[in-house]
């Protein structure tokens, strides 16, 4: 296994970004959580999107959606990496109550002191 933290490439994942905000985003805010980061593509089910909150992290941290449950988005400023790779960023709002699930790579470690 592979130990680099930098983002592998994927096949571009196009998400349409919708370019007027929500006329109430009060009540979107009152309705739906917003998370930001980077989409991609989920590896076998395309009724998903993967979301990983910050790609040049070493402790990469990432999110699944049902795309079903993702009511607008916005594109935001992307990232640049030292080599000028560029990675989109975007922001999406989530309606609450929906199931998602969230990662994080860790070490396997005792953790008891010795």
């Amino acid at each position: 296994m592979s130990e680099s933290h930098m983002p592998k490439a994927f096949e571009k994942f196009e998400i349409q970004a919708y370019r007027r905000k929500p006329k109430d985003l009060k009540r979107l805010k009152q309705s739906h959580v917003a998370f930001t980061g980077s989409p991609q593509k989920h590896p076998y089910d395309p009724q998903r999107v993967v979301l990983i909150s910050d790609p040049y992290s070493t402790s990469t941290v990432y999110y699944e959606f049902m795309k079903n449950d993702i009511s607008y988005v916005e594109e935001l400023p992307s990232v640049v990496n030292v080599d000028g790779e560029t990675v989109m960023v975007v922001r999406i709002w989530v309606k609450k109550q929906s199931i998602a699930v969230r990662s994080s790579a860790f070490i396997v470690a005792d953790t008891s002191r010795g």
